[in-house]
């Protein structure tokens, strides 16, 4: 019955349950937006950063991620083949490749350059590296046993085209200083600018040729979603303790990611903290109004034996039914807008430290569209209890006198 009269109650109202209930949705539509807009940034992230330099995991001998990158030969994993097969028949695994990593001086014939090069499987490197764009010319092949593919900013250094050829200078396990010719084959562009200012990639054979080794750095696994990155990663990390090799999920590889999720994450906390107050004041104030024309009635009911709680109990029902109501409606149509979007895109600058633009979209998130739902419920319902608390400790007979 109670549920009844509320229902009859915001019907009898229509032009003020229409601005109640257009606050209501404006606010849960905002918030579901702006949380599609954010998640669908950290997913773009997560897969540019994946497909163009970290993998979904990283394997490596324990301590290389902490001090590997000072003294790379210190942890060369001596048969990366025999250890391939085994990760290979780990569930959710697609692809694995070894990778060598060595410093060095790459000239172009007038001046020198210090850069950061990998050796590289090219053609299983090419199927990972989907989001790296290739600038001029083409990708690396396993074909190319003495081909280079460099990052844009070191292309730009050394006014590096394709087809030019270059030679690079490293440095042995024994000290040996060490060259190879090679001829660039292309120039890339990842996320990251500074990667590509000091990025060589050549053939693993010619890297393993150039430092006098024939093991690897680090095997990079290649899974068929990129969700299942940490379940991965712990069953290897657990069935390859033995060996003594540690696994690295993408996320733990790049700060990057890990700030500025936390900083979007912060935004967007303050964004729902301001959405709720906006539905907070204009619900509250049509609670006010309604509750401050309706005094009379209040009175009549109480006046008849209906107890304070009572009223208290009808005007937070009428004003669930109004949450709920623009709840559900708000959830609609954030859902409806965010299809449409996402199906134009929206055209995004490169972000910091980076020079490839992206579309953006706005991805329908459960945990986001429950919590809209929720926010818009909740400030309904807080925007009640004042106005409602005030009519139930009213006077009978001051109620009355409004009639």
């Amino acid at each position: 019955m109670l549920l009844r009269l509320a229902v009859r109650n915001v019907l009898r109202h229509k032009a003020r349950t229409g601005m109640t209930l257009a606050a209501i949705v404006m606010g849960v539509t905002a918030l579901i937006l702006s949380g599609g807009f954010v998640q669908d940034i950290f997913a773009q992230l997560a897969e540019a950063i994946v497909h163009s330099q970290y993998g979904h995991v990283q394997l490596a001998k324990a301590g290389y991620f902490r001090e590997g990158s000072r003294k790379p030969d210190q942890f060369v994993v001596a048969k990366p083949e025999a250890l391939k097969s085994r990760i290979l028949a780990q569930n959710g695994v697609s692809d694995v490749m070894a990778r060598l990593a060595f410093a060095g001086l790459l000239n172009n014939g007038r001046t020198d350059l210090a850069i950061v090069g990998e050796g590289i499987e090219p053609d299983r490197e090419a199927r990972l590296g989907s989001y790296v764009a290739i600038s001029a010319g083409r990708q690396l092949g396993d074909a190319d046993a003495f081909g280079a593919l460099v990052g844009q900013g070191v292309a730009d250094s050394l006014k590096l085209a394709p087809g030019d050829r270059v030679t690079l200078l490293a440095s042995t396990p024994e000290g040996a200083m060490n060259t190879v010719d090679l001829e660039v084959v292309g120039i890339f562009q990842s996320f990251s600018k500074e990667y590509d200012a000091r990025a060589v990639k050549i053939p693993l054979a010619a890297a393993q040729e150039l430092l006098g080794t024939p093991g690897a750095n680090v095997l990079v696994v290649s899974l068929m979603a990129t969700r299942d990155t940490a379940r991965v990663a712990h069953a290897l990390a657990a069935s390859l303790a033995d060996e003594r090799i540690e696994a690295k999920p993408w996320y733990e590889l790049s700060d990057f990611y890990d700030k500025t999720v936390e900083l979007y994450d912060r935004q967007f906390g303050v964004l729902r903290l301001i959405v709720l107050a906006m539905v907070l004041l204009s619900v509250a104030n049509s609670v006010n109004m309604s509750v401050f024309e309706r005094v009379g009635e209040f009175g009549t009911m109480r006046a008849l034996g209906d107890r304070g709680r009572k009223t208290f109990a009808l005007v937070v029902t009428e004003n669930a039914v109004l949450g709920l109501t623009g709840a559900a409606i708000g959830v609609a149509l954030g859902a409806l807008l965010a299809a449409i979007v996402s199906a134009i895109g929206i055209p995004m600058p490169p972000p910091p430290n980076s020079d490839l633009a992206y579309v953006g979209r706005i991805r329908i998130v459960p945990q986001v569209v429950a919590s809209a739902f929720f926010t818009g419920v909740a400030a309904t319902l807080l925007a009640a209890l004042l106005p409602a608390w005030r009519m139930a400790r009213m006077e009978v007979a001051a109620a009355l006198r409004a009639n």
